[in-house]
């Protein structure tokens, strides 16, 4: 074999699964298709991860990273399209290579879900944009649609409220769901015009975004708001197609209590797990829990169940 774990996912739980890895010695990779660090890299603010009262996501991603390597596991830029059960372990097939483990655990995270709009597809990266901090200045003093109501939602919203003309913000409720603070804090801006039970129907645009029509659920009334861009924060989608193990009807996996999935052997770990919450602090402590229970059952100490 060529690594006693292998790590799928190089965000908060792939990367403290990697240290609590190699400091039991164990021959370790990371595999990670994007950045290292995860996508929180991309957010503008963290607040609520314990001992960084405010430190911007890409910061942060850096500090986890530098933290990681420090450890010096293997750190592969792949994508990963298939976890194999074999003879002694697992095979785990790459788009630049297949690697081989005793245990692999599974922190590939989750990736923003679409609204599967028409104009969408043809306009993003044109206006049309998931990552306010990466998009947003482009559309400095111009008016923008931010479509969500949760955390991510408000907490790109407040970013780009420093930038932009005026936010519509989309909901397709009456109220927010994101947590009291961030509500607050987005509701006492002054450019930001909330438009209630409604969803985004079509994004309007040729070579650019130039406008939303939104369709009010209740009435079934139909407008036309005009805007440069839209921010899209509606939820995520699990990237865990690549492994065949027990899920959510989400495709969220689904573990015991030490992390261990219906494959004696796979672990999951963060926003790929089936969960209360997603939080960066919970995939950080998920992926150390993980690696331990990994490092317990090479050793034979814990005993593999195959009913999670």
């Amino acid at each position: 074999m060529d690594y006693d774990v292998i790590i799928v996912g190089g965000g908060p739980a792939g990367l403290s699964a990697s240290v609590y890895a190699r400091r039991a010695n164990l021959r370790t990779a990371v595999i990670e298709k994007l950045t290292f660090g995860g996508i929180i890299t991309t957010t503008d603010l963290i607040e609520n991860y314990l001992g960084f009262p405010a430190i911007s996501g890409a910061d942060f991603g850096k500090a986890i990273q530098e933290h990681a390597m420090k450890y010096e596991p293997d750190m592969i830029q792949a994508e990963v399209k298939r976890v194999s059960q074999i003879e002694g372990g697992f095979s785990v097939e790459t788009d630049s290579g297949t690697y081989t483990s005793k245990t692999v655990i599974v922190a590939s995270g989750a990736a923003p879900r679409k609204l599967n709009v028409p104009g969408e597809a043809e306009l993003f990266g044109r206006g049309v944009s998931t990552c306010a901090t990466c998009d947003g200045p482009f559309f400095a003093k111009k008016d923008v649609a931010v479509v969500g109501g949760g955390d991510s939602a408000l907490s790109e919203g407040i970013y780009l409220s420093r930038l932009v003309n005026k936010i519509y913000l989309i909901h397709r409720r009456d109220q927010l769901r994101a947590e009291p603070i961030l509500q607050q804090r987005f509701t006492g801006l002054p450019n930001v015009e909330f438009v209630w039970n409604s969803v985004v129907t079509r994004i309007e645009g040729e070579k650019r975004v130039t406008g939303v029509l939104v369709k009010n659920v209740k009435t079934g009334e139909e407008r036309k708001i005009d805007v440069s861009a839209v921010f899209v924060y509606v939820g995520e989608v699990p990237q865990t197609d690549f492994v065949d193990v027990k899920k959510d009807d989400h495709g969220y996996i689904i573990t015991d209590e030490n992390m261990q999935s219906s494959v004696p052997g796979i672990f999951a770990a963060g926003d790929c797990r089936h969960s209360l919450s997603k939080q960066a602090i919970i995939s950080a402590g998920e992926g150390a829990l993980a690696a331990i229970a990994a490092q317990m059952l090479l050793e034979k100490r814990l005993i593999p169940q195959q009913n999670a």
